[in-house]
């Protein structure tokens, strides 16, 4: 479909060409065929990885705290435990922050690993579905670094327009797909007959009966769809009349009627025996979707309608009480009926609810299509034996289902180019997240170079800072392991605490080994 192609192209082109400027956008004044980076070795602060911890902090020995400590120092396992729970939650959630301008040197790749992961993980992917358009927003620093970046963002711009046309198109395609979208057509129906005369020879009882057939068939007329409709699709009923004084009163009638299980037909067809012309009515009810009905004939007049739907005829009642200003002006429920409504509807007052249920005694089932017929056999023999079949045409206006609605369900049904878009979509959150990284290198590197001393001791700051909460220590242990600490005039104060909880302590459990010895 040209529409859908079109709207799927566009969405392509532009993910397309947000992807080939963040990859391959060249900056003024870089010599041809360089290219902005969008990758390389990740930079940070030579040491460990960062968020590596030691089991204990340097110049102590791996022994329990002090009891005069707030908190008891962990076991090497309660250490280990705490480590596995970090690196769990720091590969599910990512919530902990690293402080700006320290980035670690295997973040790079582990951001582009967790990227891989989202895409084979299932519960993964649902997270990075649900990524927003900032996400995709360069941030002004590195806007203002870039110029040319100034490009990638009004494709950004253009592409949040025609997502919001192509959403818009879509929510006015559903709404007319509610409402019935019928075209008229012209269907052709051809009724004929066949004549079989007598054959005095003949072996079976039938042979030696003259007998005739007609046929009922009719197809569209310039059927532009592929699918061909049965022809008995067009009808609700036919009911076939034949001259009741020829067949009489219980075999002139031939009747069929629409039900759940009815197998759709081609035509119709009816045998009977018989040598003269016969006169027949065929009565066909067409099958309405939604159903029409008929108006009575003072509803008729006044609304100016004959036949139609149900939605139909209360809009036409509606537009003629606007019209004519029979609504109530304190109560606008009601209707004051004028001299016609009161005819039709038996009252001076009504509410405009009422008006359905009161409908109900107003509509009959439309007319049917009357066919007056003669099949004529005498003419047929008489004329030319050879030629013993004779076709009537008429033509008669039916609704069918407007080809372009089955194109507008198809474009809303349609996936085409979804997946190529989701990737393009993925490889531009990787492209902003690693430019992103790289300003935070860019800036770390800045930083150092302008007080290389100053930088790395505020580093560290930051690092002990990041190992105090990540161990949960409580305390100063940068300051506790100097000797100046220790002589702070609380220090005499603590050690006289300290003996006196150890001989309270002491105490207890020699009153406790007495108590159990005396019993």
């Amino acid at each position: 479909m040209a529409s859908e192609e079109t709207a799927g192209g566009a969405r392509k082109a532009t993910k397309s060409k947000l992807f080939e400027f963040l990859v391959h956008g060249v900056r003024p004044g870089m010599p041809s065929g360089a290219r902005m980076p969008h990758q390389g070795a990740p930079m940070g602060p030579p040491g460990p990885p960062y968020g590596g911890s030691p089991a204990v902090r340097p110049g102590l020995n791996n022994q329990a705290m002090e009891p005069s400590r707030k908190r008891p120092a962990p076991s090497q396992q309660q250490i280990q435990q705490q480590q596995q729970q970090q690196q769990q939650q720091a590969v599910q959630n990512r919530t902990r922050k690293k402080p700006v301008g320290f980035p670690g040197p295997n973040e790079i790749p582990g951001r582009q690993m967790d990227m891989r992961e989202a895409q084979s993980d299932p519960t993964l992917g649902l997270n990075a579905k649900r990524r927003k358009m900032a996400d995709k927003i360069l941030p002004q620093r590195i806007r203002e670094l870039v110029p040319e970046s100034q490009a990638y963002m009004d494709l950004l711009a253009f592409e949040r327009k025609l997502d919001q046309t192509i959403m818009r198109k879509r929510v006015d395609i559903q709404e007319a797909l509610k409402r019935p979208m019928k075209q008229k057509r012209k269907l052709r129906l051809y009724i004929s007959n066949t004549y079989n005369p007598a054959k005095p020879d003949a072996e079976d009882s039938e042979g030696s009966i003259a007998s005739w057939e007609l046929r009922v068939e009719g197809k569209l007329l310039d059927d532009p769809g592929k699918m061909k409709r049965k022809f008995s699709s067009f009808f609700k009923s036919l009911v076939i009349e034949l001259d009741k004084d020829l067949y009489g009163p219980d075999n002139h009638l031939v009747e069929w009627h629409r039900t759940q299980n009815t197998q759709e037909t081609d035509g119709f067809q009816v045998k009977r025996p018989g040598d003269v012309n016969v006169r027949c009515t065929l009565l066909l009810m067409l099958d309405y979707q939604p159903p029409q009905f008929k108006l009575d004939p003072r509803l008729a007049r006044l609304l100016g309608i004959h036949t139609q739907t149900r939605s139909s005829i209360i809009q036409a009642l509606w537009q003629y009480v606007k019209t004519n200003k029979l609504q109530d002006s304190h109560d606008k429920e009601y209707i004051n009926c004028d001299k016609y409504f009161q005819q039709i509807f038996d009252c001076p007052r009504l509410k405009f609810s009422e008006i359905p249920q009161r409908l109900t005694n107003l509509l009959l089932p439309p007319d049917p299509i009357v066919i007056n017929h003669i099949i004529r056999l005498k003419q047929i023999f008489s004329v030319d034996p050879n030629d013993q079949k004779k076709t009537a045409c008429y033509d008669i206006d039916v609704e069918v289902e407007d080809p372009l609605k089955a194109q507008m369900s198809s474009f809303l049904l349609s996936t085409a180019n979804q997946q190529e878009i989701a990737s393009l979509d993925n490889k531009i959150h990787e492209t902003i997240e690693s430019i992103n990284q790289l300003k935070i290198q860019r800036d770390f590197m800045l930083s150092f170079s302008r007080d290389p001393k100053g930088y790395i001791q505020d580093w560290l700051k930051s690092q002990s800072r990041d190992l105090k909460i990540m161990t949960d220590v409580v305390g100063n242990p940068e300051e506790e392991r100097r000797a100046e600490f220790y002589h702070e005039p609380w220090s005499q104060e603590a050690v006289s605490r300290y003996f006196y909880c150890k001989i309270q302590q002491r105490r207890q459990e020699l009153e406790q080994a007495l108590a159990m010895r005396n019993t």
